[in-house]
């Protein structure tokens, strides 16, 4: 599981959308941006559908999604 509290582009607040990490300034969860592009939606597509997220807000997001998903070197 993606470790999201050090990326600054999103935040979590227990009493919005069910504590779910959003887009930082909306009500957009991360989750929905995965899921849009694992459907063939092209980002440009993703960002008019939602316009609260900034082009730079989900770049950062899917540059810390792939981060992650480097083994720490040890």
């Amino acid at each position: 599981m993606i470790d999201w509290s050090n990326c600054s582009a999103v935040e979590r607040d227990p009493n919005r959308v069910s504590g779910a990490w959003l887009f930082k300034g909306t009500r957009v969860p991360v989750s929905a941006l995965f899921e849009n592009l694992e459907d063939d939606v092209a980002l440009s597509e993703f960002l008019v559908w939602f316009p609260g997220v900034e082009l730079e807000q989900a770049k950062l997001v899917l540059e810390h999604a792939a981060r992650s998903a480097i083994p720490d070197a040890a």
